[in-house]
């Protein structure tokens, strides 16, 4: 599913990124074509003009002068002086020139009145025609000289424009080509990128479903198997699998609240009502709590406070004593008796510390960042039906809720410390 949700949003996001880069091209080639016509038209127009101030100016025209204007400016040029062909013309005589020439006269006479045809249509002053045609810039013009009228047809081929524009089209083309080869790479690599923490909720949803498929399983099996049993069973021994049942059925009550209270949090929708607290009497309660509890397992429950007033902490109180209490489940479980829990407040310069110290077995390095995801435990836990693995998953999710973090450090001489900072 993955694979191919990936292999479709490397294909739309290329599409959809060439669609956009070809479109910026073909404006960009629009603008920059239009800018070479514009230049080159202006350049025919300022060479044109430079030809004809020639004319007006000289009395005699040279069979260099002419060749070298031709070279030089890339033209053809047909002079007639009152409407006889000049001695150059006729030593290079070409068919297609001259019915082009008679072409760019036809268009001069219809649509801009200058007949080069007819020397008798001008006045005193010279008459010009700059136009464009397919594949020419043309001009025309009259000339009137002092015994006679210089009819001027100057052409200048677009081919070496078009061939110019063909080469930029072609390395627009090849530069497109080249950015949309490199746009699907990157978009395979970056929705790659993209769909990873998808694969990694889905795997992580699917061992959760499975962890508590496998966690309801089990007080489920136990109870259908001790009513089963109740059934068949003296009266006096039913007190002992109602007791088992009972028990099964709490156990089975506290894995669905964890369950809910990791799904409000992943929805975002966990009740959370901060107000100003005071953190050293919510220790105090959490240990006036636990502490006949940790005489029962026979453990030392201390705890250190400021001897300075701390400033109260914007806080949901409810969730930091669920948070505590969390942590101190934990120890009471995994501490062996005769050991040492110690509960401690302190304000440093990142905000509240908080920690929980104990003196038992102690957690790994490689299993410290393991220990906060769901349904984790430690091999040495695996017996114990009270844990589910989801108290310190919780623990984290409160914490992430006041913005504040949670870590876990090794207490000298043994056994693990948990540090909560919580921002002032």
């Amino acid at each position: 599913m993955f694979r191919k949700l990936h292999i479709q949003m490397t294909i739309f996001s290329t599409v959809i990124t060439s669609i956009i880069l070809i479109a910026m091209t073909l404006v960009c080639l629009f603008v920059a074509e239009s800018g070479s016509k514009e230049t080159d038209f202006s350049t025919f127009t300022n060479n044109a003009n430079s030809c004809l101030t020639q004319l007006e100016s000289q009395s005699l025209l040279s069979h260099r002068w002419l060749l070298s204007t031709k070279s030089t400016y890339d033209m053809e040029i047909r002079i007639l002086d009152n409407g006889r062909t000049l001695f150059f013309d006729k030593l290079n005589p070409s068919k297609d020139t001259q019915e082009l020439f008679e072409q760019v006269c036809e268009i001069s006479r219809d649509t801009y009145a200058l007949d080069p045809d007819n020397p008798k249509s001008v006045s005193a002053l010279s008459k010009t025609a700059i136009f464009k045609l397919d594949g020419y810039y043309a001009c025309t013009a009259l000339i009137p000289k002092k015994d006679s009228v210089l009819s001027v047809v100057i052409l200048h081929p677009l081919d070496k424009l078009n061939s110019r524009l063909l080469r930029q089209r072609m390395i627009f083309a090849a530069a497109v080509l080249v950015s949309i080869g490199a746009l699907a790479v990157f978009s395979w690599f970056f929705t790659r990128k993209m769909i990873r923490p998808l694969e990694e909720s889905r795997r992580r949803q699917t061992e959760f479903i499975a962890s508590a498929s496998h966690e309801l399983r089990s007080p489920l099996t136990v109870i259908q198997s001790n009513i089963a049993a109740m059934e068949k069973a003296d009266p006096k021994e039913a007190d002992h699998f109602r007791h088992v049942i009972q028990q099964e059925g709490n156990r089975m009550a506290r894995l669905i609240s964890d369950m809910l209270c990791l799904a409000n949090a992943d929805n975002h929708s966990w009740s959370f009502h901060p107000a100003p607290c005071e953190l050293d009497t919510l220790l105090l309660e959490c240990y006036e709590k636990y502490e006949p509890l940790a005489q029962e397992h026979r453990l030392h429950l201390g705890i250190t406070l400021p001897d300075e007033s701390l400033p109260p902490c914007l806080c949901d109180a409810s969730r930091i004593s669920q948070l505590l209490m969390i942590l101190l489940d934990n120890a009471l479980s995994y501490v062996p008796s005769g050991g040492h829990i110690l509960l401690s407040l302190s304000l440093g310069d990142r905000g509240f510390l908080l920690s929980v110290a104990d003196n038992g077995p102690g957690i790994s390095d490689q299993a410290k960042e393991s220990v906060f995801e769901r349904f984790y435990r430690a091999d040495s836990a695996r017996n114990d039906k009270q844990h589910f693995g989801l108290g310190l998953c919780i623990a984290k999710e409160i914490t992430e809720l006041h913005h504040g973090t949670i870590r876990i450090t090794d207490t000298p001489g043994g056994g693990a410390t948990f540090l909560i900072t919580l921002p002032v």
